[in-house]
């Protein structure tokens, strides 16, 4: 149960402060990227970006999504997520609940939510995730995974994650741990 807590705080911490970054700037645009995490427990990938939108305002580090994972180093316990970066100008959407294709919940996570912009009326960044259970990565690695998005504004966002996209972050996260396929690590993502 310690370990479930361990990356619910990290899940947590992931979109605060820098903790992960997202946005990396001279890197592969089409590469998994893999970084190590508070002095070598965690080991994070962050997927290639994909613009659920139109940049907003042009800057090209907007309204995007990408698939997430993080590895707990001492335990090999796997959590997956659908990041998503959501700017917009009008009033605030306050994105709060995410399920499957398929319409069972998924643990949302609200990451953050700012106020960028006044001038002509008011704009704003919100950064939220789901959380994806590893067996449905892996259902959907051939044909894709849709995640609908609802927020308490009323507003509806639906994000479909290409089979490759997921190809690409399943095989990042098994070539961490040679000779054992992701589907044999110990633990699942924590739920609700």
């Amino acid at each position: 149960m310690h370990r479930h807590l361990v990356l619910v705080v990290l899940l947590a911490l992931s979109g605060c402060g820098g903790q992960t970054a997202v946005v990396t700037s001279g890197l592969p645009a089409n590469e998994v990227t893999r970084t190590v995490e508070q002095d070598g427990r965690f080991i994070a990938f962050v997927g290639p970006r994909r613009q659920h939108a139109e940049m907003f305002l042009g800057v090209a580090s907007t309204n995007f999504y990408a698939l997430r994972s993080w590895i707990d180093a001492r335990t090999g316990e796997t959590v997956h997520q659908l990041y998503v970066s959501d700017s917009y100008a009008g009033p605030e959407r306050k994105w709060n609940a995410a399920r499957d294709g398929q319409g069972r919940e998924l643990r949302f996570v609200e990451i953050s939510r700012n106020e960028i912009t006044c001038d002509r009326g008011s704009s704003y960044a919100e950064e939220f995730a789901a959380v994806l259970p590893e067996e449905m990565l892996q259902a959907s690695a051939a044909g894709g995974l849709t995640v609908y998005f609802s927020a308490i504004s009323g507003a509806q966002k639906t994000i479909v994650v290409p089979g490759e996209l997921i190809q690409k972050q399943l095989a990042a996260v098994a070539a961490t741990r040679p000779g054992r396929p992701v589907a044999a690590l110990p633990g699942r993502a924590p739920r609700s």
